[in-house]
């Protein structure tokens, strides 16, 4: 069994340094900015925000005047005219057989109860619901990024202590088998102390693959090859990072919160709808015109076979009777589905506080964590300090020796977990602000 786990060590050895020569640092920052590349998330949001800049132009383009060309190109027949009734020979009446007509013809809109502009308004507040929207997207990548980088960084910190308490565990066995050899221990004590090694470098193993599987979902979110090596740069630990008031996050959040704006564009996206349905009660007001060649002139009495032109422009003006009472319940709809979105709006807002404020709580939370873990390292030390000696004189058990170990490991691995996890919240903190 000892023999076995030491060639698995051997080999993650060997795998990490022949991957150390294509490995790549990258700190958090890096990490965000190709992840703001490579995102398809991102990238979907970016597309739905240049289709929002093109509706805009679509709207400002209905203010242009409406123009067409045509015409039309006829051959008519002879009139029959029955002068002696249907079963008679008729006479036939002699015409122009061929007709034709090219012309142009446009119309501008003066106004029309502002549907123009509320219609301008309207697509430029869902522009900017769609860049709000890729904010948020970008924020919750960058979360995700952290959360993978982070948890890749504490993969790495028990791959390290994991190797240093091996080889601390094979110096301390080699010990013991000399006592062995003195008769100062039992057999027993090795083969204990063995069993404990195997499974410490089986551990290893494990860590190996959490750290391969970490690498893949980081490699996919910054478009790296699944096989890319990455190397976090950044200082483990939230030492650098500040911790505010949370009057100061709270103001922040009502701010710069991404969800509480998108709430806000869509209460004014819903104000500008009941804007457009008023506007179906309003008059109508544009101007028109008409311009053509035709032959013959058929136009004016006594008609002729010449060719002629002819322009017409003018005002035209309408309103709707029946929307008077046909927009109504339209009206009472749109009011309804306005203060609906208020109710959300203010609701969002509540939820925005909520997040804060549990965000704010757990990070300070995750910072007394780091002090306690800090202290249970060093007390764990000590107190495999003493059992170490105690041990090899004799005043204790080698099972006290093992339990002091693991709890000395363990309390070392609850340092890294707490001091990720402290990053962690931090930076759900500032997604939850619209920092990130």
């Amino acid at each position: 069994m000892a023999l076995w786990g030491c060639l698995v060590l051997r080999t993650s050895l060997l795998s990490a340094q022949q991957s150390a020569g294509t490995a790549l640092p990258l700190s958090l920052q890096q990490v965000w900015q190709r992840s703001d590349v490579y995102s398809k998330a991102i990238q979907m949001q970016k597309v739905k925000v240049q289709r929002s800049k093109e509706e805009i132009r679509d709207a400002v383009v209905e203010r242009l005047p409406e123009l067409s060309v045509g015409g039309n190109f006829e051959q008519a027949t002879n009139i029959p005219v029955y002068e002696h009734g249907l079963f008679s020979a008729p006479t036939q009446h002699e015409v122009i057989h061929t007709l034709y007509k090219i012309g142009a013809d446009g119309y501008l809109n003066i106004y029309n109860g502002s549907k123009t502009n509320l219609k301008i308004a309207e697509e430029k507040t869902h522009d900017k619901i769609a860049i709000e929207q890729q904010n948020l997207t970008i924020s919750d990548i960058r979360y995700r990024a952290a959360a993978r980088y982070l948890e890749l960084q504490r993969s790495m910190i028990f791959k390290n202590l994991m190797i240093k308490d091996i080889a601390d565990q094979e110096k301390q066995l080699a010990e013991i088998r000399q006592f062995l050899k003195n008769g100062v221990v039992l057999k027993s004590d090795v083969l204990r102390v063995e069993l404990k090694l195997s499974r410490q470098k089986l551990s290893l193993v494990t860590i190996e693959n959490d750290i391969s599987l970490s690498n893949q979902k980081l490699n996919i979110l910054i478009g790296e090859p699944d096989e890319q090596i990455v190397i976090p740069t950044d200082k483990a630990g939230p030492d650098a990072l500040t911790l505010g008031t949370y009057e100061s996050y709270l103001s922040e959040a009502m701010a710069k919160s991404f969800q509480y704006r998108i709430s806000a564009q869509e209460t004014e996206l819903k104000k500008i709808e009941l804007k457009n349905v008023k506007a179906n009660v309003s008059l109508k007001v544009g101007l028109y015109g008409d311009f053509y060649y035709a032959n013959p002139q058929i136009f004016l009495y006594p008609y002729n076979p010449h060719l002629y032109s002819l322009g017409i422009a003018g005002v035209r003006a309408s309103f709707p009777l029946s929307a008077i009472y046909l927009n109504r319940h339209k009206e009472k709809i749109a009011e309804l589905e306005l203060k609906n979105q208020e109710l959300e709006h203010s609701d969002t807002e509540d939820n925005v506080r909520k997040q804060v404020k549990e965000a704010y709580l757990r990070y300070k939370e995750a910072l007394i964590g780091i002090d306690v873990a800090r202290v249970n390292v060093e007390q764990a030390k000590e107190n495999y300090r003493i059992v170490n000696n105690t041990y090899f004189n004799q005043s204790s058990l080698i099972t006290d020796l093992l339990d002091a170990g693991v709890q000395l490991l363990q309390t070392r691995f609850d340092l890294a977990t707490a001091e990720m996890a402290a990053s962690l919240q931090y930076y759900q903190l500032q997604n939850v602000i619209g920092n990130l």
